[in-house]
């Protein structure tokens, strides 16, 4: 059996120009209170350009294997992740998941400090003659899209009842982990019964992610997780939106006020392209119960942790070793 009959998730949508703030801040909290996932549109990336992105990154999963491996993902997690490289639902999953990707970070020379953080370093990019202006093309979108994420970050934080501002301290988006990862599911019919998927149920690690698709339908969201059995709903693509949701750490830090869901996707037989943007804050930032989250009533959930111990973790968590592929090509 392939594909379980599903309903389409209805989804609220933020529009980025709206100048009624209060109504973006509510449209925005009742989205984070139900589903955790919500549409952003008229975000100031230009259609052209998103098009543009998409047609790079299939030029990119166009090329041999070979000359993909060359580029194969480092400690860092930058470049190339095969096919069955990570495996996000271990339980229902009898392989990995039936996608490639490739990692783009915050880019910081070999010679800067900075580049001795987990999540800094330099990127992994094909070869100019390889695939040209893709580089330049990558990092203007990673730029573009970071915006996209503190003006998305400022509603939350209203939402909230925190300073529209509290995202930009220093310590948070001052010096961000942001994270852009092309993905491609190769046209493989999922079948959940077999332990089969595009990408295994999971929740994501961070605090925001921000996902444009092209117009093939895939990506499933279930709002209880606990619930048996559990109900899956399909969210349908917008052209030139971004579909956006939260993840872990935003759930940690609001002591569970709001939701990160469940998500999957399911391969339905066709080729499908995504990309997905994760921004988190700064590694030496601090993660701990918000103070408009907690009461006497209601104490703090978890304890403090560093963001980039966090993350760190839930990498090592979901990805294959890198070994592997050195036995490999030994």
């Amino acid at each position: 059996m392939g594909k379980q009959s599903t309903q389409f998730s209805a989804l609220n949508c933020i529009d980025l120009s709206n100048s009624d703030i209060n109504q973006s801040v509510h449209l925005l909290k009742q989205a984070c209170l139900d589903s955790g996932f919500f549409y952003v549109v008229n975000h100031g990336i230009s259609q052209e350009f998103m098009d543009e992105v998409f047609a790079q990154s299939k030029k990119f999963f166009s090329l041999p294997h070979q000359e993909k491996m060359k580029i194969l993902r480092n400690e860092k997690h930058r470049g190339y992740t095969p096919v069955l490289d990570e495996l996000l639902d271990p339980e229902n999953q009898v392989r990995g998941d039936y996608k490639e990707g490739y990692y783009i970070g915050v880019e910081k020379a070999e010679d800067d400090p900075e580049s001795k953080k987990p999540f800094y370093g330099q990127n992994k990019w094909p070869a100019p003659d390889v695939l040209p202006g893709w580089r330049e093309t990558m990092e203007k979108f990673h730029r573009d899209t970071l915006e996209v994420g503190k003006s998305v970050a400022k509603i939350i934080a209203l939402a909230l009842d925190l300073d529209e501002k509290f995202f930009d301290q220093p310590k948070m988006f001052g010096e961000p982990i942001a994270t852009l990862r092309l993905l491609h599911y190769g046209g493989q019919i999922s079948e959940p019964s077999k332990g089969l998927y595009g990408a295994g149920a999971h929740t994501d690690y961070g605090l925001i992610t921000l996902l444009a698709t092209d117009d093939v339908a895939g990506l499933q969201i279930c709002k209880n997780r606990d619930a048996k059995p559990q109900i899956w709903e399909d969210v349908a693509p917008l052209k030139g939106a971004f579909i956006v949701n939260l993840g872990d750490m935003l759930e940690r830090w609001s002591n569970c006020i709001f939701k990160s869901t469940l998500h999957r996707v399911l391969g339905n037989g066709q080729e499908r392209y995504s990309i997905a943007y994760f921004l988190e804050p700064s590694h030496d930032c601090l993660v701990e119960c918000l103070p408009t989250c907690k009461s006497d009533s209601n104490p703090p959930k978890f304890p403090p942790i560093l963001c980039q111990d966090y993350l760190t973790q839930r990498y090592e968590d979901t990805h294959a070793d890198l070994k592997i592929y050195k036995k490999q090509q030994a």
